[in-house]
């Protein structure tokens, strides 16, 4: 029973209102940490900008609609955008409009753009079109952290610690070579920051192993984790994190110490999805991700335009 266990320590949330005047710092600092490198190139940069902000904007509001604490919008120089919010409880609806909010809104944009320029061979528009579809694109690869990898995990509802460790370390792979193909350090140097995420997804999905044996329940927020759930998620926790034990056998300030742990805990437990789309809501959401991935492709593939215009127009450009 709960009373012969202690109570589990108290952790207190940082709560962070979303600030615009850190949004726009944040943009500003990724405009110009481009035109540093490429002063020729600021229509370019703010029609990059442009997109990023209209993807970002789609998860933004979502996650404001559906109530997400902490949202916030940040831009990283040379690397992207993204928007932070969480929930105690997370629902599979609510999640997939959030995350399909970013990349359908850009490639609906794109798609126009891209068949007002042709019609009016504006060459400016079809390389903002081009821009649009190839981000958005790319976002919906089934690959963590972009959208289609998200996407993926809130689809299936097994083993989802097991694709989440294959999609990041696929992840993480591809991002190396690719960087290395293209001769970007910036790319390069992330795949192998997201190797330290493969190796945290591996250490808590060998925990969350242990746990599901003891038929222990760890997909709930950390506030409804009963006090004897907690104890003894804490032994495996710390039985599986050397350093941690390491550090608790040097140090004597318990009650720091056992508000590390407390984290440590937190870190292990699987965010509480409720599970409320039906299978046919899965498959509409499928198949709306593939025609979305695979559309555009098979639209520049077999679609018979006349580029010729465009061709001319970058050379003019050049």
């Amino acid at each position: 029973m709960d009373e012969y266990y202690a109570e589990k320590p108290d952790i207190l949330e940082k709560k962070s209102k979303s600030r615009l005047d850190v949004t726009v710092f944040s943009m500003v600092l990724f405009v110009g940490s481009f035109l540093w490198f490429f002063q020729d190139s600021i229509w370019f940069v703010l029609s990059l900008l442009l997109v990023l902000l209209i993807h970002e904007l789609g998860h933004f509001l979502f996650m404001k609609k559906f109530n997400y604490k902490n949202v916030r919008m940040l831009f990283v120089p040379f690397m992207g955008a993204f928007v932070q919010g969480n929930k105690e409880k997370y629902s599979q609806k609510e999640s997939f409009l959030v995350v399909l909010a970013g990349p359908i809104p850009g490639l609906i944009i794109g798609l126009s753009l891209f068949y007002y320029a042709i019609h009016t061979q504006n060459a400016m528009f079809l390389t903002l079109s081009f821009l649009f579809i190839l981000l958005n694109e790319v976002n919906l690869l089934p690959l963590d952290p972009l959208d289609g990898g998200q996407l993926f995990r809130l689809l299936v509802q097994k083993n989802e610690d097991l694709f989440q460790l294959i999609f990041s370390l696929i992840s993480s792979i591809t991002l190396i070579i690719i960087g290395y193909l293209i001769d970007s350090w910036v790319l390069m140097a992330f795949g192998f920051l997201m190797s330290f995420r493969v190796r945290n997804v591996q250490k808590n999905m060998t925990i969350r192993k242990e746990m599901t044996a003891e038929n222990l329940n760890f997909r709930l927020p950390y506030s409804e984790l009963s006090n004897a759930d907690y104890a003894k998620i804490r032994r495996f926790v710390i039985d599986n994190n050397r350093a941690l034990k390491k550090y608790l056998e040097l140090n004597d300030d318990d009650s720091n110490n056992e508000l590390l742990v407390a984290k440590e805990v937190k870190a292990v437990l699987a965010p509480a999805l409720i599970f409320d789309t039906n299978l046919i809501g899965r498959i509409l959401v499928a198949l709306l991700w593939l025609s979305a991935l695979v559309g555009p492709v098979l639209l520049f593939v077999f679609g018979e335009f006349d580029m010729n215009w465009y061709y001319e127009a970058i050379k003019n450009w050049g």
